[in-house]
């Protein structure tokens, strides 16, 4: 009998290293792809975008004295040059339209998404003359496509000059008079979308300062160094987020977190790590329910049951790569199942293959497995089945004289 245990547990060790190279092997395969398929996201849709407000300005001649030196002899020079002088926005109301769009690229999702943007701002003529204002508003990313681009001032459409990953117009504006200005697009991004608050990366201040986030999708976060909304509200299709303030100041900006999909090379290789704990489980409850019932399974046969297992998380690792993870956790559990219960069949009985080792599998194998889809209850899935399993043999095993059991030679039980 101790013969036919340590046999067992060093086909659980060889087992335990299978998965451990399998899980690796995956996580490998996953890293090394992840930035290459990036870069290919990101070429084809987008990548993150950051916004900035338009800096408005205008411009006035300065007159400037230097010294120059001419034959041998320092004099001064005054030339008149032209100064940009930027003026503050008095108002900032912005809405921001998202929808999540996935994109999967091998092992992995990338949470693209597409965003409507719709900036209104308002400033106020400082001179007691006309002044002709430039308006250049950032682009959010270089790497981008955008539709419908336009900037308009008073309702009136102006012409746009790309440049310098800027986008600039000018407008003219009378003494002491306000100008309303709206910036409007369409584009796509990756991951993550964010609006700073100053063209400069600095504590800056807005005044009269209202932001709107709309979005069709649920499971976002806000990045660390951001602004939390000031109020939020579930839709029918998603969610409101609000950002209101009268006179803001902050060296924070706001951004939005896309939610992630469950990526199918990472949960495949966590499956794989954790598939030793659902090896054990099984091996235990079998390796009891045979020495209770007197049924002979020689080591050979547990090395076959390991190989049952193993078959579901290899082949989990590599049909996730084609269909869904949902699918492919479906179709690896079956033909695991099928494996397990047609070989003991022939080992022992069909009474035994279904009820005892399928159930079992059933349980340590597939919702053991299945419990890292719902992050966060994975260890409590373990500890509950864990617990039951004790409980069973407990109660099974109560009035069982262990050492008149492991001494007398087991029974053959085959039918």
């Amino acid at each position: 009998m101790l013969k036919r245990i340590v046999a067992i547990v060093f086909i659980f060790v060889c087992a335990t290293v299978a998965w451990a190279a399998l899980g690796t092997s995956i996580f490998l395969r996953t890293d090394s792809a992840s930035q290459m398929l990036s870069g290919r996201v990101e070429s084809t849709w987008g990548a993150q975008q950051e916004q900035r407000p338009p800096v408005i300005s205008y411009s006035v001649p300065e007159t400037r004295t230097s010294e120059v030196e001419e034959d041998g002899h320092r004099v001064k020079k005054t030339a008149e040059t032209w100064v940009a002088k930027p003026v503050s926005l008095d108002s900032s109301r912005i809405a921001a339209d998202f929808h999540i769009d996935y994109r999967q690229k091998g092992l992995l999702w990338f949470s693209t998404y597409t965003v409507g943007f719709l900036g209104d701002y308002t400033f106020e003529n400082p001179r007691e003359e006309e002044q002709t204002f430039t308006i250049q508003l950032p682009l959010p990313a270089k790497q981008a496509a955008y539709d419908g681009f336009d900037i308009s001032v008073d309702g009136k459409s102006l012409p746009l000059n790309f440049a310098g990953g800027k986008v600039t117009a000018q407008t003219r504006v009378g003494p002491h008079e306000k100008a309303a200005v709206r910036a409007a697009y369409t584009s796509q991004g990756t991951d993550r979308w964010e609006y700073r608050l100053s063209e400069q990366d600095e504590v800056s201040r807005a005044k009269e300062f209202h932001f709107t986030a709309t979005t069709n999708f649920g499971g976002f976060d806000f990045p660390e160094n951001s602004l939390s909304p000031t109020g939020k509200k579930e839709t029918a299709a998603g969610w409101e987020l609000r950002w209101d303030y009268q006179n803001l100041v902050s060296g924070f900006n706001i951004a939005l977190k896309m939610p992630e999909k469950l990526q199918p090379g990472p949960l495949a290789a966590r499956i794989s790590y954790f598939a030793p704990v659902s090896l054990f489980f099984f091996f235990f409850l079998v390796f009891m329910l045979t020495l209770q019932r007197g049924i002979d399974l020689h080591p050979m046969n547990y090395f076959f049951l390991a190989c049952g297992f193993f078959a579901f998380h290899l082949l989990l690792a590599y049909l996730s790569d084609h269909v869904s993870i949902h699918l492919a956790f479906a179709i690896s559990s079956a033909v695991s199942l099928l494996l397990v219960v047609t070989y003991l069949r022939l080992v022992v009985n069909l009474r035994f293959a279904l009820v005892d080792a399928g159930l079992a599998q059933l349980l340590y194998l597939i919702l053991f497995s299945y419990a890292f889809f719902f992050e966060g209850f994975t260890g409590l899935t373990v500890t509950i089945g864990a617990i039951l399993t004790l409980l069973v043999l407990m109660q099974m095993t109560g009035r069982v004289r262990w050492e008149e059991r492991f001494e007398r030679p087991a029974a053959t039980a085959r039918v």
